[in-house]
């Protein structure tokens, strides 16, 4: 199977190229024209079963996403594509264009180049935190926020990103698709997150300490991903048109997390703050802003009230549909995984 990657030279997009390869499959992996990163090996310790197996080739794209030019001719002989690509940083037209302009351009080249698959990647943020009540579960049944330029502009177009998605999934018989939403995805240089809390000049304030969180390591994830593309390739696959979370099992509290990454590594000093306190101030601000302002003050994003539930809100979260549909099982538990992303991280300090 030939497996197309976009997102490929980022944190999450190089894992599943990686475990693509790894798996036997061979991998096309678009890269911008310009760019001189190098795909294809992950940080990640390899396991000596992985290199038993005969591992899939890999080919470069040189295309920008955001232009049309190229994409269809780059997806020749796919089977399957796996988005990754969107941008997480800038104001709302840089994220539009990175984001929404490049789902539009790779849908149309798919239909171009009669690719009928795709593993369409999403985010916990497309969810309506502010409507759960505390304590409930969050499953894919879920509400999805119907205000999302309250939050910020990654809510948004990963919104409207989710849309092209199904428009796409909608438009023919053929079109076969599955949704993924990770929660917050974790590995090396990415293990003391936004889940704990935010930076507040030379400290950490640390938000929370009881909610649960909803990890998957970069490396479970990854493979997760790519089992969504060999199932799709399934006739009458039971993953097509299908919305599935992605997190792993036994999830920490905020402080087991914390516990576990400062026992290993050096993180931020820290002020602690109890989550009802920052909610009621949260609140009553944005009450304030409402009804005084219109809504028009802007406030650090610590202290908006809808980022602040979407980061630290107390829910539970499931992986049942993920194990049932892609016949899941995170392979590295909790404490593997830290010590994992630390030794990657290693490893990248000792490559310069």
């Amino acid at each position: 199977m030939r497996i197309y990657v976009t997102g490929a030279t980022g944190f999450v997009g190089s894992y599943v190229v990686e475990e693509a390869l790894r798996r036997g499959h061979d991998v096309t992996v678009v890269v911008r024209p310009n760019s001189t990163t190098t795909v294809g090996r992950s940080t990640a310790p390899v396991e000596s079963t992985a290199e038993a197996v005969e591992r899939g080739t890999i080919t470069e794209a040189r295309v920008d996403l955001r232009s049309p030019r190229g994409i269809a001719d780059s997806l020749k002989g796919v089977d399957v594509v796996v988005h990754l690509a969107a941008a997480k940083s800038g104001d709302f037209y840089t994220q539009f264009a990175g984001t929404v302009v490049a789902t539009e351009n790779l849908l149309h080249a798919m239909d171009e180049a009669e690719v009928t698959r795709l593993v369409g990647v999403s985010t916990f943020s497309v969810y309506d935190y502010m409507s759960l009540r505390s304590g409930t579960m969050l499953d894919e049944r879920a509400p999805l926020d119907t205000s999302p330029e309250r939050r910020d502009e990654y809510a948004r177009t990963k919104l409207i990103q989710e849309a092209l998605y199904r428009d796409f999934a909608a438009a023919t018989d053929s079109h076969h698709l599955v949704i993924l939403r990770p929660g917050m995805i974790y590995g090396p240089d990415n293990l003391w997150h936004a889940l704990l809390g935010a930076d507040f000049g030379s400290r950490f304030l640390r938000i929370g300490a009881k909610a649960t969180l909803p990890l998957t390591y970069v490396e479970n994830c990854a493979e997760a991903m790519v089992l969504a593309a060999e199932g799709l390739l399934v006739p009458d696959s039971p993953l097509d048109g299908q919305t599935i979370n992605l997190v792993d099992d036994d999830l920490p509290t905020q402080r087991v997390y914390a516990d576990l990454v400062s026992a290993r590594m050096d993180t931020p000093p820290s002020i602690p703050i109890p989550w009802p306190v920052i909610r009621t101030a949260a609140g009553a601000l944005q009450k304030a802003n409402d009804v005084a302002l219109g809504g028009r003050a802007k406030f650090p994003g610590i202290v908006v009230a809808d980022r602040l539930h979407a980061r630290f809100k107390p829910l539970h979260y499931t992986n049942r549909l993920a194990k049932d549909l892609l016949g899941w099982t995170p392979r590295h538990d909790l404490a593997t995984a830290i010590d994992r992303s630390i030794e990657a991280q290693h490893m990248m300090e000792a490559v310069g």
